[in-house]
């Protein structure tokens, strides 16, 4: 693929979402960030695009179709993330192109679907240090922690735990984890990062950022809580959700400063049926392009055919 095709397909593709976009806006549908630009935030992940490649080493862009990196940077921009702020990151999922947010994109989410949080935080606990927490209705509600500088040492890491607070200061919820706990999570995982005898596989994201992947995973279950209780029923919503099955479909855990983004992610979808695969989209997420705007990008995937490539996109 040119320089010049890829002008082409960035300029098509971003035109179609912004359009998209500002539909949803006219009609009081989304409601984006006040500071959020969805003209910067596509710019950035196309450029972040060009570096993401499948297990072939292939480039996604070039790998996926038109149509699923339509639709991952459509989830991107409704929930008001930005790549270059490392809040969101691309993986290749087969032929498709899937959405991924990182612990700050979770953390951004789950702070506009509840107005009343101030902040959401992660901590790890180390060896050697403080930590009281009670028992409140059932939940644990971490009272103190204390942490000397020699015990940082993501060998030794014990616990992390998540804390939503609000505006009015108070702890409206935390989630705790132990190590055991986080690493059963992560057994989940199809990179599968644990050794039998519980130790990180080496040179996986989560034995070079094991303090990072545990805050992520913590922070993961809180906003599970945050999002389960919105009823919400907007765009927002329904896009993070089914940004969350994705997840769980690919079963990919990694981000940590952009690593992701480098690094080639492919998850093979097995033997799912053509109607089972990631075209199946109706009970989540915004409203997938339309057959006018499906017919648009596959005029850019006929053009690509006549190169040598067939249009491989999804049936909506």
């Amino acid at each position: 693929m040119t320089g010049k095709d890829l002008m082409i397909i960035k300029k098509e593709t971003a035109d179609l979402v912004l359009q998209k976009v500002q539909g949803f806006q006219k009609n009081g549908e989304l409601d984006l960030p006040p500071n959020y630009s969805a003209a910067n935030a596509l710019k950035s992940a196309w450029l972040i695009l060009q570096t993401v490649f499948d297990k072939d080493k292939r480039p996604a862009l070039e790998v996926c179709t038109k149509t699923s990196i339509a639709n991952s940077l459509l989830d991107m921009v409704v929930q008001g993330l930005n790549p270059a702020k490392k809040q969101c990151y691309f993986i290749v999922y087969g032929k498709q192109l899937s959405l991924q947010r990182s612990y700050l994109g979770t953390k951004s989410v789950c702070l506009r679907l509840s107005p009343d949080l101030e902040d959401i935080y992660a901590e790890v606990v180390y060896q050697g240090d403080e930590l009281e927490y009670r028992i409140d209705r059932g939940r644990r509600v971490i009272e103190t922690h204390k942490q000397k500088l020699e015990n940082i040492d993501d060998s030794k890491i014990v616990a992390a735990y998540a804390v939503a607070v609000g505006k009015d200061g108070a702890v409206r919820r935390s989630e705790l984890m132990t190590m055991d706990q986080i690493k059963q999570a992560w057994k989940q995982s199809r990179q599968y990062p644990v050794n039998k005898d519980g130790s990180l596989k080496a040179d996986t994201v989560h034995e070079k950022f094991t303090g990072e992947m545990a805050k992520k995973t913590v922070t993961s279950r809180l906003a599970k809580h945050i999002i389960g209780a919105s009823t919400d029923s907007d765009l927002l919503i329904q896009s993070v959700r089914r940004s969350d099955d994705d997840a769980a479909e690919a079963d990919v855990q990694a981000e940590i400063d952009g690593n992701a983004n480098q690094e080639y992610i492919d998850i093979d979808p097995g033997d799912l049926s053509d109607g089972e695969k990631k075209e199946d989209t109706q009970d989540g997420g915004p409203p997938p392009m339309t057959p006018e705007e499906i017919a648009e990008i596959q005029a850019m995937e006929a053009a690509e055919a006549g190169k040598g490539k067939t249009a491989n996109g999804p049936s909506f």
